[in-house]
């Protein structure tokens, strides 16, 4: 089994988190996005992850090696391409077509979810959906009686199905994906101005590929600032009875921690209270302070401060003032 993680994009609606650190890197209960979602795919296949393929922009050996510890993390080996272009998602995938052989995952890396069930490696193709209310902003699928997809659209903006496509995505032969993606760009097959996967599924299919739907029961969209901190706010609740969420090495002062929170290693907490729903990155340091339902990264200093639904970044001195906040790295506040 490969996992194939295209993650090329700049993060514009997560910005400024995302001026210093690629949006997949950014913390949820502790670990960045992208290993959340590598750990949790590979849960749901049940075998052994033999590669894991990252398809970035010019993110920096820095980035470069801290994905490849995360396909180590799985036990698989970690393999980075490039994609200059924002071409569309058949584009993206293709930057990884070394990759695209055997059972293949493809994992848009912006997204986390819940899922009850093991996927079926016999299955010539499973595409993971979720019901919403809009279904404008995605590509959807239609379902015949058998539980088959018979159509997929992007992006309708006439009601066709309100099952979204989550951007993960099965295939038990990934060369013949390969074929078909190279066959979009060969010949220029664009929709909406890009090279769409949708369209590749489509060509399968009508050649005679059956593929079905990977239920969730829950999707978190990381796509935003409050979207990140609700996606940490019930990835917490996932793991809140996990051993380890409070590191050893943290250092509390008459404070009290509401759970579920995370707190990473040396961090200091003196007259404060933080919880429900935080998390709290390596080395930084609270006091005075009220903290709830808002994720600090590290090596930031929070003082005097009543912080909820908020993003904190890496080195940030903040004191003072109740806000509801989104400070990038290396900013400094005081009220």
């Amino acid at each position: 089994m490969r996992i194939i993680v295209p993650m090329a994009g700049m993060g514009k609606r997560m910005r400024p988190h995302t001026l210093t650190v690629p949006k997949p890197l950014v913390p949820i209960a502790g670990k960045p996005i992208v290993q959340r979602l590598v750990e949790d795919i590979a849960k749901v296949c049940q075998e052994p992850i033999e590669e894991v393929a990252f398809i970035i922009g010019n993110f920096g050996k820095e980035v470069e090696a801290k994905l490849l510890k995360i396909a180590e993390s799985v036990g698989a080996v970690g393999s980075i391409h490039y994609q200059d272009q924002p071409l569309g998602t058949a584009h993206a995938i293709l930057c990884a077509k070394d990759a695209l052989k055997g059972n293949v995952v493809v994992a848009f890396a912006d997204t986390l979810f819940k899922a009850d069930f093991k996927l079926d490696t016999s299955a010539e193709g499973t595409i993971w959906v979720q019901k919403v209310e809009d279904p404008r902003p995605f590509g959807v699928v239609k379902l015949n009686e058998q539980g088959h997809i018979t159509e997929f659209v992007e992006k309708p903006q006439e009601f066709v199905s309100d099952l979204a496509i989550i951007g993960i995505y099965y295939f038990k032969d990934g060369e013949y994906l390969r074929d078909e993606l190279q066959y979009l760009l060969d010949n220029d097959i664009k929709d909406k101005g890009e090279y769409q996967i949708t369209n590749a599924l489509e060509n399968m299919k009508s050649k005679g590929s059956v593929f079905i739907p990977g239920q969730i029961s829950e999707w978190l969209d990381c796509g935003n600032k409050d979207s990140t901190v609700y996606t940490n706010q019930r990835y917490l609740e996932y793991i809140k009875d996990e051993e380890g969420l409070v590191a050893s090495s943290a250092q509390l002062t008459n404070s009290v921690i509401i759970p579920p929170v995370y707190v990473g290693e040396n961090v200091v907490l003196n007259n404060s209270v933080v919880g429900p729903h935080v998390s709290i990155g390596n080395n930084t340091q609270v006091s005075g302070s009220v903290i709830s339902n808002s994720i600090v990264q590290e090596s930031s200093k929070v003082n005097n401060a009543l912080i909820s639904n908020s993003m904190v970044g890496n080195f940030v001195v903040y004191e003072g003032v109740p806000s509801d906040l989104s400070l990038g790295d290396y900013n400094v506040l005081r009220g």
